[in-house]
């Protein structure tokens, strides 16, 4: 697959994820970029970042308030609402709209729309970037006279390791 036609299958991989490894390359990444643009990834912007990485289930803000707020007195909405608001325009985090909540960006340096893929049972979402599903978007749009302003596109369903949990194998349906 190339660099647009790929899954990060980070979050429906085998046990033997290293999470960690995830985190510590979300923040490499985000000040490389940050420098490259001169913005500031500050302490706080970074901690956000980190807590959005920490799982790869979509966070809601008010549960980053909460986690933030247990490390820094005086975190308010706002706060995290401000940090969020630069991890977005930075592209390295995406708003999962169905779940009012962010997930980790896994290829923060190229812009690009959201694909997501959702499991309903355990909540892990998986990033996915295929040009041709933008393409069909834009197609259809266009044939429409509809000038796309953002897209995201979420599909829900159920990941490898709730499947092998229900009992159902990997490749049936």
């Amino acid at each position: 697959m190339d660099r647009f036609n790929r899954v990060s299958a980070a979050p429906f991989s085998a046990g033997d994820h290293d999470h960690g490894a995830c985190i510590a390359g979300a923040v490499r990444n985000a000040q490389r970029i940050c420098a490259r643009r001169g913005v500031r990834l500050t302490r706080l912007r970074q901690r956000v970042l980190e807590l959005v990485w920490s799982s790869h289930a979509p966070v809601g803000a008010y549960d980053l308030l909460r986690r933030l707020s247990r490390e820094h007195d005086g975190a308010a909405p706002p706060t995290v609402y401000r940090a969020l608001d630069f991890l977005l325009e930075q592209g390295l985090v995406h708003r999962i709209e169905s779940r009012n909540a962010f997930v980790g960006c896994a290829d923060p340096a190229e812009s690009h729309a959201g694909q997501f893929l959702i499991c309903r049972d355990c909540g892990s979402a998986a990033e996915m970037h295929d040009r041709r599903v933008n393409q069909a978007i834009n197609r259809g749009a266009a044939e429409l006279g509809f000038f796309v302003e953002a897209k995201t596109v979420e599909v829900s369903g159920v990941c490898p390791a709730c499947r092998a949990a229900e009992g159902v194998p990997s490749g049936a349906r």
